[in-house]
């Protein structure tokens, strides 16, 4: 294994261990025939409007990170803004993701902050626009540039998985 950090790893065996670490908002039902998408972390299938262009994810409630000490002994719950975050990092030039391609010319003011970012040195993460927008505790709004039916077979891809901020930013440094 090369690493645990779904946008950065792309050999086999780590995206192996990835997929049973971290979630997709969507995952591969590999049972059905033919085979199709089923809510993960959402709580069920988005809500598509404005031609393709504007998709609602709502999340389940309920579902938490794994413990860490970075939580201080408390419960951590996924929500929207995790999923915001973890989508970003993508796209973030100091990650330099193979997966950032998932990203790249999609999501509205996504492309604009990480060249803002590659002059800056610095991503802005607490940056908001307007194609990802956490709109409450758990939902979603992806606002796409074209219309774009293939967004959930994206978010059941391993680098799109999940994570928490606080988590990353402890470990970075290690």
């Amino acid at each position: 294994e090369t690493g645990f950090d779904p946008p950065q790893v792309s050999d086999l065996y780590s995206r192996i261990i990835t997929a049973h670490i971290f979630e997709t908002p969507y995952a591969y039902d590999h049972l059905a025939r033919p085979a199709k998408i089923v809510p993960l972390t959402a709580d069920g299938m988005p809500q598509v409007a404005d031609g393709g262009k504007t998709w609602t994810v709502k999340l389940k409630k309920g579902i938490r990170f794994a413990d860490d000490p970075v939580f201080g002994g408390k419960p951590r719950e996924l929500v929207a803004e995790d999923v915001v975050y973890s989508l970003k990092r993508l796209i973030d030039p100091k990650i330099r993701s193979p997966w950032a391609f998932l990203v790249e010319g999609k999501f509205v003011g996504l492309d604009e902050l990480a060249d803002r970012a590659k002059e800056a040195g610095r991503f802005d993460y607490d940056a908001k626009i307007p194609g990802l927008e956490a709109v409450d505790r758990y939902t979603i709004r992806f606002r796409l540039k074209a219309t774009d039916y293939n967004l959930p077979y994206i978010l059941s891809h391993e680098p799109t998985s999940a994570v928490a901020r606080e988590v990353i930013q402890k470990y970075a440094e290690s």
